[in-house]
């Protein structure tokens, strides 16, 4: 098997992500500038969750970049980190509808929770299928940022109930903990197609 597909049908499935979260915003009822002010939370929350899908598309981009085999038991691994991160346009909604109440930034954190360790799932799934020396193994094993990333959303989700606000600056906190790409695979791709290319 090769990821072309799987490629492909990722890809797919996070444009559809992306666009389902754009159709809730909704123009606002007049025409001054004023008439924006209220749909300012709904943006936001727009703005971290599409970040938040950027961050996942570019970093599964690097990871199928550096996949070399993949069976039936990855597929399936994709298949579920896809579910997950299909739910964040409607927990985005949720906190959006009911202006960061506990519960809906609560099940935002949790639903943030799944995208974090299903992606971290495929990784452990990815190791079984490459050798030990393959490039994505070698960089990607010890699992940091998923690592700290779900301790930060373990703490946050019961925050929600007390401080929502803070909850949601965590969430923005892993983030931008995400925001770059893992820098020693960027840069041993980076080496791949200099080598390509000569």
């Amino acid at each position: 098997m090769n990821t072309s597909r799987l490629a492909a049908f990722s890809d797919g499935l996070f444009a559809v992500v992306i666009t389902i979260m754009v159709l809730e915003l909704n123009a606002p009822i007049g025409t001054n500038i004023s008439s924006l002010i209220p749909l300012l939370p709904v943006f936001l929350s727009y703005v971290l969750s599409f970040i938040y899908g950027a961050i996942f598309w570019i970093n599964h981009h690097h990871l199928l970049a550096v996949t070399r085999k993949i069976n039936s038991t990855v597929l399936w691994a994709n298949l579920n980190f896809l579910f997950w991160l299909s739910l964040i346009p409607f927990f985005t909604a949720w906190v959006d509808e009911n202006h960061a109440a506990s519960m809906p930034v609560a099940a935002y954190g949790m639903s943030l929770f799944m995208v974090v360790a299903s992606y971290r799932l495929l990784e452990l799934v990815l190791f079984r299928v490459h050798d030990a020396d393959a490039l994505l193994v070698r960089i990607l094993r010890p699992g940091r940022r998923e690592k700290a990333s779900l301790v930060a959303f373990a703490i946050a989700i019961p925050t929600a109930f007390i401080w929502p606000f803070v909850s949601l600056g965590i969430y923005i906190f892993v983030a931008a903990m995400w925001f770059m790409p893992e820098r020693a695979l960027e840069r041993a791709l980076a080496r791949r197609d200099i080598c390509d290319t000569k």
